[in-house]
């Protein structure tokens, strides 16, 4: 067992990447490949490449291991289900480590919720009650997870529109514990942030004071859709200003966390995506020279 604390699995946990990163997605191959746009590190779905050998499997796993090749990769997946009460699948976690291990990411996430039960992928990201019996389960099955890919993972918040009666804390207290117990990390997605505290009212920004500085090592940027009644996160649009002026709160708590930005919808052309990721790097360093300037003043 290796998921206590003090134990080293994060190969490149002492050198994340300055700056912000992009999604990989199959309409920007060719664009990369031919041009090599200066990006610290892309982000895939792990799905789409788990069960392909390198050097094969087809397109994109050639693909994949050309662009491992000149960037630091992150992957990102969407069927762990680990709020699921199903069993983990062995089969699932086998390919995740073998392609963890052939690409040799930065890290590896996956969501903070469950996508199915009594064996049926519902291929949707779905949220869990905000309990201490949530709290002890979930954190079990990360600490197996985790031995299994001889590495700590990130769980990211999701955008949700129901809630609970009996939850009993916040979602970022639930997440706070999780992490406590499991000695997991974090992907703080900001635009879902934004979302969940329109569509229940609360204040994204008590989300971001609730957790702990120390465990955030990813952040996702997106566009959503007002709905009226609510905002749903559709991943097809640029980045709002409300989550613009959230991450700037993110990036005074947080730090230099890398970020991304997630485009998976109506997705434009690379360099109008390249442009969302230079705003939010803009973002970035305006935030920490004026954390920099606070500290020679004090000094």
């Amino acid at each position: 067992m290796i998921h206590g604390r003090g134990v080293n699995r994060d190969p490149f946990a002492g050198s994340p990447p300055a700056g912000v990163g992009l999604g990989l997605r199959s309409v920007h191959y060719g664009h990369i490949l031919e041009r090599k746009p200066q990006v610290p590190f892309f982000e895939i779905i792990s799905e789409n490449y788990m069960g392909t050998a390198a050097g094969a499997g087809g397109r994109p796993r050639q693909i994949l291991d050309k662009i491992r090749s000149d960037y630091p990769i992150v992957m990102h997946g969407v069927s762990l289900s680990i709020g699921s009460v199903d069993p983990l699948e062995a089969d699932y976690l086998k390919k995740l480590k073998a392609l963890a291990t052939s690409i040799e990411p930065l890290w590896v996430s996956d969501h903070f919720c469950w996508t199915g039960a009594h064996g049926e992928n519902l291929h949707d990201l779905l949220p869990l009650p905000y309990t201490q019996e949530t709290v002890k389960h979930v954190a079990e099955r990360v600490k197996r997870v985790q031995d299994v890919l001889g590495r700590r993972i990130l769980l990211e918040n999701l955008s949700s529109y129901v809630a609970f009666e009996h939850s009993e804390m916040t979602e970022w207290e639930c997440l706070r514990e999780v992490a406590e117990r499991a000695d997991c990390l974090f992907l703080l997605d900001i635009n879902n942030i934004h979302v969940s505290a329109v569509n229940h009212g609360f204040n994204g920004l008590d989300y971001l004071n609730g957790i702990p500085a120390d465990r955030v090592r990813q952040m996702h940027l997106a566009g959503y859709s007002d709905m009226g009644t609510h905002l749903l996160d559709t991943h097809d649009a640029a980045v709002t200003d409300p989550v613009w002026k959230l991450f700037e709160a993110a990036v005074e708590r947080f730090g230099a966390v890398p970020a991304m930005i997630e485009w998976d919808d109506n997705i434009p052309a690379f360099e109008q995506l390249h442009d969302e990721a230079k705003k939010a790097e803009k973002i970035q360093q305006k935030v920490l020279t004026r954390a920099d300037n606070r500290k020679t003043v004090a000094a």
